[in-house]
């Protein structure tokens, strides 16, 4: 069994050494020639291989080295133990799970790479301007639009030890205080939408991001469709209020909040307004959201 390592940045020698030992397990830099793929990251390493890892289509094996962790979280994977307990089952029963993927397609400026792996079938188009093209890309865990943008990138600029003991929660309430909601056309399943004064529009295909918070306590990775929350204008106080129950997943029984499962989302603002997906940077809007249904084989627990 010839494996390939993805590491992701940060101190993760010691998770890698640990593994390599533990598995004994046959090494090779040609990840073209690997029969699996070890991710030794969080969710932003995860993401930015996504569109290789489906092109590959071999099973691939997260080790929780980053600061949010929550695509390994949805997997059953919490930590090291996790990942070599899944490796044993992999190895003894050949046990392989096919998960769903989240896909984008937004505006960016300038020429777009061209996507790799499929996109669905079916799908609406979207009108750019000129100077506009667009972009594909798949995520694993949660894309948003709105306050999230504003925290993710407040928390990237962290240090990673930071990042990693509650850099979102340290990051979220500057945030509250200066973010001012604005008009986003939240439209699903092709349904026709009004501009509405938007706080938070999150696309799921896991229940939580930002290092547990529940934002979409429904989702499963396997259910072929999105979890849609949409977070409506409200008062600075309330929203303080709000941020601690989404740990819990309270936060959709709030007037103020809708929650539905769809298959497409597509997200309208009236000025270009970025676009974050697994906590990285992606796009900007307008932007479609759909489901590849079984895009990624993954080796996980039980």
């Amino acid at each position: 069994m010839r494996a390939a390592a993805i590491v992701g940045p940060g101190n993760v020698a010691k998770s890698l050494l640990r593994f390599q030992r533990a598995t004994n397990v046959q090494w090779t830099s040609l990840i073209e020639q690997a029969e699996v793929v070890v991710v030794f990251g969080g969710d932003g390493t995860v993401h930015r291989q996504l569109s290789t890892l489906v092109e590959l289509d071999v099973p691939v094996l997260v080790v929780p080295c980053g600061s949010g962790n929550d695509f390994a979280r949805a997997l059953g994977i919490r930590k090291m133990r996790d990942s070599l307990e899944a490796w044993r089952n992999f190895i003894a029963r050949g046990t392989v799970r096919s998960i769903d993927l989240g896909v984008i397609r937004g505006a960016i400026t300038g020429e777009a790479p061209a996507p790799r792996g499929p996109i669905p079938a079916g799908k609406s188009e979207l009108v750019f301007t000129r100077n506009e093209t667009a972009a594909v890309n798949y995520f694993c865990c949660v894309a948003d639009v709105g306050i999230d943008t504003a925290i993710a990138r407040r928390a990237n600029a962290l240090p990673k030890w930071m990042r990693s003991h509650g850099g979102y929660a340290v990051s979220a309430p500057p945030e509250f205080l200066r973010f001012a909601p604005f008009p986003m056309r939240i439209s699903s399943n092709g349904t026709a939408a009004a501009f509405r004064p938007t706080t938070l529009a999150a696309i799921a295909n896991t229940p939580s991001y930002g290092g547990g918070m529940k934002i979409a306590p429904q989702a499963k990775l396997d259910d072929g469709k999105l979890d849609l929350c949409v977070v409506r204008a409200m008062d600075t106080f309330k929203l303080f209020c709000l941020f601690p129950t989404v740990y819990f997943g309270r936060h959709i029984g709030l007037r103020e909040v809708e929650y539905k499962q769809t298959m497409t989302v597509k997200v309208e603002t009236e000025a270009p307004f970025d676009v974050y997906a697994d906590g990285e940077y992606v796009c900007q809007t307008p932007v479609e959201f759909f489901i590849a249904q079984q895009a990624l084989r993954v080796i996980a627990p039980g």
